[in-house]
């Protein structure tokens, strides 16, 4: 089949002529969610130092700006916000020219796809915390008091309750859903993969640069979006986007 030829005084760009081959995709993200596991096993070593820095506020302001701008990349709403832009920008996502629709529904099961695998594993880390593994996140723990890692396990640490969620340090769902969203942005849009994954560093170093979190927790919780988004995405290669820029 001979591609169309893009009207005269226009530029035309397929997003995905540079994807990975199918199976590919679901390789590297295995391979990377088990490289964030032994990363995150390593990460206890290093917890309480690493809390305890960032909890005395050594990180300089504008970096730590830069990283609670970040955060959107790992928080629900900002997530829904620009998996929203992504539809509405790009037309094979959604509306009368979506490709490969979901039934009678004007979006597609790209759509879908990248939804799912953006929040699987922020649900995961969620059910995760729903069972007795509780832990105190830095912000609530004593951490003069501690003399390992594996002791802020439990609430015996803890200084201050103010919910539930000061327990629920493990794993970091933002970090889950963050590396979920990445994964799903650069199997559509290849092209901008190491900026996908830059925000979601990001967002996942804010996670322990505000005390909300320690450096094993985001590991795990990357691991945990980077495997799910394996699962669901790993098997399909994302319609051809073609994308066209009329110049006047």
């Amino acid at each position: 089949m001979i591609p169309s030829t893009p009207p005269s005084g226009s530029t035309s760009f397929d997003s995905t002529h540079s994807a990975l081959p199918q199976g590919s995709l679901r390789r590297r993200l295995i391979a990377a969610a088990i490289a964030l596991v032994c990363l995150g096993g390593l990460a206890f070593t290093v917890d309480l130092d690493v809390a305890r820095w960032c909890k005395a506020g050594h990180i300089p302001k504008e970096i730590m700006r830069f990283l609670n701008f970040s955060e959107v990349c790992g928080h629900a709403i900002g997530v829904a916000t620009i998996l929203l832009a992504a539809a509405v920008l790009d037309p094979t996502l959604a509306g009368r020219r979506a490709a490969a629709r979901l039934g009678s529904l004007p979006i597609s099961r790209d759509l879908v796809r990248m939804v799912a695998a953006t929040f699987a594993g922020g649900l995961m880390a969620n059910i995760i915390k729903l069972t007795p593994l509780d832990r105190v996140r830095p912000r609530a723990a004593d951490l003069s008091a501690v003399a390992s890692s594996l002791a802020t396990f439990g609430d015996s640490v803890a200084t201050t309750i103010a919910s539930h969620s000061d327990i629920n340090s493990f794993p970091s769902g933002h970090s889950a859903t963050a590396a979920g969203l990445a994964a799903a942005l650069s199997w559509k849009y290849p092209h901008g993969t190491w900026l996908f994954f830059l925000l979601a560093a990001s967002a996942a170093a804010q996670r322990v640069a505000s005390s909300a979190h320690y450096p094993s927790d985001v590991f795990m919780g990357a691991a945990l979006g980077l495997a799910s988004a394996a699962v669901i995405l790993g098997q399909h290669r994302p319609h051809a986007n073609a994308v066209r820029t009329h110049l006047m």
